[in-house]
């Protein structure tokens, strides 16, 4: 796969196998500029990051343009705006341990440094660029190189989708790439804190859920149909007159209409 400049994620051309090659090759600085990041993406390609020295990620709102232009979103709402996304992410995510492995070491190097991570919040972010590279002083000429196309930083990106991505390797290239990526990056605003916090307090991945809280979310897993059926019973044709609509006898009229429903 060395040899490939297009990647589309088909056999043998996948995105995702192409930056595990270039990151474990020595690289040092990482720099992501995407309008949609996801977890999925990283924790698919952490391991591979492992020795890199730097990464910046720098991310869209996720709002079209004419939202924009109705809120005069300020720093202050970009943020909360941000978090109900990744609150969304985690809403639809696989529980899994390999997707909390992943988040935890993505929050154990935002709290380090090693990733910093930033919101373009003045206009509507829809690249999709990523800057691989080493030290320059060792060599100038070849010193890295980026990848552009139509990808994600996602699993569907790296993996899933069928995308249209190109590698670039000519250092002017990569230092256009890199002064846009600068520009950007000095008018973004950090989002580091939001995404901790956001996890920890408000994403299944909280520590401080209680045992008994665990327990009411499983009753509430299990009866969640049930819960509130009683409220959708048209009352008028099931119950006969006189009755007294006492919450268990309406629980009773709720499990008799489910069993003559699934066995007739």
């Amino acid at each position: 796969m060395n040899d490939l400049t297009f990647f589309t994620n088909e056999p043998e051309r996948d995105l995702y196998s192409r930056f595990s090659n270039i990151l474990n090759n020595n690289t040092q600085f990482f720099d992501i500029l995407v309008g949609y990041f996801r977890t999925s993406g990283f924790y698919k390609l952490y391991h591979a990051m492992g020795d890199v020295e730097k990464i910046r990620v720098l991310v869209g709102l996720n709002v079209d343009s004419k939202t924009m232009e109705i809120i005069h979103i300020s720093h202050k709402e970009a943020k909360d705006t941000y978090g109900q996304t990744i609150e969304d992410e985690f809403n639809q995510s696989e529980d899994s341990l390999s997707v909390e492995q992943g988040v935890r070491v993505f929050i154990e190097w935002l709290r380090s440094g090693k990733i910093e991570m930033r919101m373009y919040p003045n206009a509507e972010l829809h690249a999709k660029v990523y800057i691989m590279r080493k030290d320059p002083k060792k060599n100038a000429e070849h010193f890295g190189s980026v990848i552009t196309g139509s990808s994600n930083f996602s699993l569907a990106g790296l993996v899933n989708n069928l995308e249209f991505n190109v590698e670039l390797k000519d250092s002017r290239d990569v230092r256009f790439a890199l002064d846009k990526f600068a520009e950007l990056w000095d008018k973004g605003v950090d989002i580091s804190e939001v995404y901790i916090d956001t996890v920890e307090k408000n994403t299944w991945l909280r520590d401080d859920i209680t045992p008994y809280e665990l327990y009411l979310k499983t009753l509430y897993e299990y009866f969640m149909e049930e819960i509130n059926a009683d409220k959708e019973l048209i009352l008028d044709e099931l119950l006969p007159d006189g009755f007294m609509q006492l919450q268990y006898q309406l629980d009773a009229v709720v499990e008799a209409e489910k069993k003559l429903e699934a066995y007739g």
